[in-house]
């Protein structure tokens, strides 16, 4: 009985692969270049895929980490911080808001189970990945600054939307300037 089940899968299976090498369809080849293009565009696609998902990856791993600590945050509302502008592929803190981080600063010290996550934003002009990029150095710039005046790296995420999340969707500077930015969002133990 098992060698006529097993006589039927392999006849199966033999008529299976005929029957694709039957269908199989003439392959068209592109121009070297184009095909280096493409691929180019799918390791792109897949790097950026890979840095969402390892963003996401270690959102999950902070969340674990705050649960294991007995630590719940919840997301405000409402961002009660001005967002941060950059000027175009810049990452640099301008010294016009060192004034308001320290504000931010103050308010951390007084609100010591808080937590605040930086969000870095670019405009739509460049890649995906590029972006991405730069708005992590956005975030982390803002971060390092808040770092300097004295608040715990641990009670600070950042986390790189790039072009994805735009505030303005024209296509003009004035709404550019708007995109370019890192948004603060406060993270405060629930229940408190």
């Amino acid at each position: 009985m098992k060698s006529r089940s097993l006589a039927l899968v392999v006849i199966f299976a033999v008529f299976f692969v005929f029957g694709l090498a039957a269908c199989q369809k003439k392959v068209v080849t592109q121009p070297d270049a184009l095909q280096q293009q493409e691929q180019q565009k799918d390791v792109g696609r897949l790097q950026e895929e890979e840095k969402i998902s390892e963003k996401k990856l270690e959102a999950k791993v902070e969340s674990v980490d705050a649960k294991d600590r007995g630590e719940q945050y919840v997301e405000s509302k409402e961002s009660m911080f001005s967002d941060i502008l950059f000027d175009y592929d810049k990452y640099d803190v301008k010294d016009t808001y060192r004034q308001m981080l320290q504000s931010v600063v103050s308010w951390l010290t007084k609100n010591s189970t808080a937590r605040l996550s930086i969000e870095g934003h670019c405009d739509e002009r460049g890649t995906n990945e590029y972006n991405l990029a730069l708005g992590d150095r956005r975030a982390k710039a803002v971060k390092d600054y808040l770092i300097s005046l004295g608040v715990a790296s641990g009670r600070i995420d950042v986390l790189s939307y790039g072009e994805e999340q735009p505030v303005c969707r024209d296509q003009n500077e004035d709404c550019w300037a708007k995109n370019r930015r890192a948004h603060f969002t406060v993270l405060t133990k629930a229940g408190k």
